[in-house]
């Protein structure tokens, strides 16, 4: 089996409300109906906690264009109570996440970490904050 070359990291939301859980069954679940896979490579939930939803060698479903040589990484929120959009993540999201792209960008140095909406044509605040300028110096 080949090495996929991954030179992007895509930072994700699963857009739903901070109030109401989305549990990484839920997750997987979801995206089973819609791709026939889970299309993360990575989801992190509120408390914290990463799970490794879908291999990296395998190519995901979570940015159109670009899924051949990219990880998926998405934390549960991105929406407020209300359902506006809001960077929902908690401590223990952002601690996990941080040291989860430390490891991905030590195995995949050449990678670039983004927020999906930094991507050309998504039309999405998805991950619902600036994942490019937060992450720039890792």
């Amino acid at each position: 089996m080949t090495m996929r070359k991954i030179d992007l990291i895509v930072i994700h939301c699963s857009a739903t409300r901070c109030n109401r859980p989305f549990p990484v069954t839920t997750l997987i679940n979801s995206h089973a109906d819609r791709f026939g896979f889970t299309g993360y490579h990575y989801y992190i939930t509120r408390d914290g906690t990463v799970y490794q939803t879908r291999h990296e060698q395998l190519v995901g479903a979570h940015a159109k264009g670009y899924n051949q040589h990219s990880l998926g990484v998405c934390y549960e929120g991105g929406y407020d109570e209300q359902g506006k959009v809001a960077d929902t993540r908690t401590a223990a999201q952002r601690c996990t996440l941080l040291e989860l792209l430390k490891r991905l960008k030590k195995e995949h140095p050449q990678a670039k970490i983004v927020g999906h909406r930094d991507l050309p044509n998504v039309k999405k605040a998805c991950p619902c904050f600036d994942a490019t300028e937060e992450y720039q110096n890792l």
